[in-house]
């Protein structure tokens, strides 16, 4: 059970969220075959597809935190388990100078931290500590999420990755 004084929060969060998915789903549409087609580079799809986990781990998470004693922990445990293996699968097939790796670590140090969150919730859901952990999670979901999708709108990509010890 959340308390009352979150539900400003997770109502503005999913908000967000919803709002911030939809613009993701233009910027794809812009920029459809660097993502989508099949000779599209690794790291379009990888950019988009976290984008995307990040921001749907934090509309879940916050929309389900809404519902009247339902327990945050179950979809805080569920979405970080979600969000891991999308993480990880993602990420597999992008060539290593298109890692962005300070992101993939935080993206996967969020999704590990809110399963931890997660599970202390189910078993006292209404730990103010963990409720709080779980709003600051969520804020950096979204950082992490804006971050790769605004690399994305860069087309970063899309630049031709240059061999080791080349510099401009």
């Amino acid at each position: 059970m959340v308390p009352a004084e979150f539900t400003g929060y997770f109502t503005a969060a999913t908000a967000a969220a919803g709002v911030l998915i939809g613009l993701l789903f233009v910027a794809v549409a812009l920029r459809p075959d660097s993502v989508f087609s099949d000779d599209a580079p690794p790291g379009g799809r990888a950019l988009a597809g976290s984008a995307f986990t990040g921001l749907v781990d934090s509309f879940f998470v916050s929309m389900v935190a809404l519902i009247p004693h339902a327990n945050l922990g179950e979809v805080a445990t569920i979405m970080a388990v979600i969000s891991l293996v999308s993480t990880v699968q993602l990420h597999r097939r992008v060539a290593r100078q298109e890692l962005h790796i300070v992101l993939l670590i935080l993206g996967l140090g969020i999704y590990l931290l809110q399963l931890v969150v997660g599970v202390l919730l189910l078993f006292d859901p209404a730990d103010r500590g963990q409720v709080y952990t779980a709003t600051y999670l969520v804020i950096a979901a979204f950082g992490v999420a804006l971050s790769r999708a605004w690399k994305l709108m860069q087309g970063k990509h899309l630049q031709p990755a240059q061999p080791a010890g080349d510099s401009q």
